[in-house]
């Protein structure tokens, strides 16, 4: 019998922001959880989680190393479809959901069945839950399109997505499992089929100093700058996304984020 939903949490020496990730689902549906270890050191209190949590069934699987956040993930998305989700969400460790957040996002889903994707939008916190700003994104399918060539149009701890995606784009590239292995995701599945956000904040996203954006940023931007030209054509769009890429690639963290923080209090 095929299953609802199920959210997919990639997990690394980080059991109290697992926990505060799950704690913070609260729902009046049932909302499954599959949690992959990627070879931690600090491995989560997976019977205390089971018993603490009261929105559906918590699954765990661990990794015999550290392999790297794509490939915990994929592990998930083989486990949710072995076990019949119709959709699958994400969330990272230490990210906070609002109440109701899988329920809108499926009702918008069940009233729209070519949307294949839904995110969503987000107040961005750092590590001490100041606010720092909004993360607001496109919500009309022809401008995430255009735009996915300068970042990506989507919150990879805030999308549900529909299983069935998966058998024509393929997992999360296993290239790309170190850094930005959701955009190159995100990209593949933008191109063939309607993708969406909600207009709504639905979500905490925490900023840490041990994020990949943060640690592993030039990585991050590299690989960006690949799956644009994997995607590439002659445009305004892909050209321009591929001068950003280049530009940040050279450009200082401390700089770009100085300059994010003043243009997104602007908006």
């Amino acid at each position: 019998m095929e299953k609802e939903l199920v959210i997919i949490i990639a997990h690394y020496n980080y059991p109290e922001g697992l926990e505060l990730s799950l704690n913070s689902i609260r729902e009046n549906i049932d909302v499954d959880v599959i949690i992959v270890d990627d070879g931690s050191d600090s491995k989560p209190d997976i019977d205390g989680i089971r018993r603490d949590y009261s929105n559906g069934n918590i699954y765990y699987d661990e990794l015999s190393s550290n392999q790297g956040v794509g490939v915990a993930a994929n592990r998930g998305l083989e486990l949710a479809q072995e076990m019949g989700y119709r959709l699958i969400g994400r969330l990272d460790c230490g990210d906070i959901c609002y109440p109701h957040k899988y329920e809108k996002q499926l009702k918008h889903l069940n009233e729209n069945q070519d949307v294949m994707l839904l995110g969503t939008c987000a107040r961005v916190v750092d590590e001490d839950g100041t606010f720092l700003h909004m993360l607001k994104f496109p919500t009309q399918y022809e401008e995430i399109k255009k735009k996915m060539y300068f970042n990506s149009m989507f919150l990879n701890p805030s999308v549900v997505f529909r299983t069935e995606v998966i058998s024509e784009v393929g997992n999360y590239p296993y290239k790309y499992r170190r850094a930005s292995q959701d955009y190159a995701f995100f990209f593949n599945v933008v191109e063939k089929y309607k993708s969406e956000n909600l207009p709504d904040v639905l979500m905490d996203y925490v900023v840490e100093s041990h994020s990949i954006s943060t640690t592993k940023r030039r990585l991050q931007v590299k690989n960006r700058i690949k799956v644009v030209l994997e995607h590439f054509y002659w445009g305004y769009y892909p050209i321009a996304g591929l001068m950003r890429g280049v530009f940040l690639y050279f450009l200082p963290r401390h700089t770009t984020t100085f300059f994010k923080r003043i243009l997104k209090r602007k908006a």
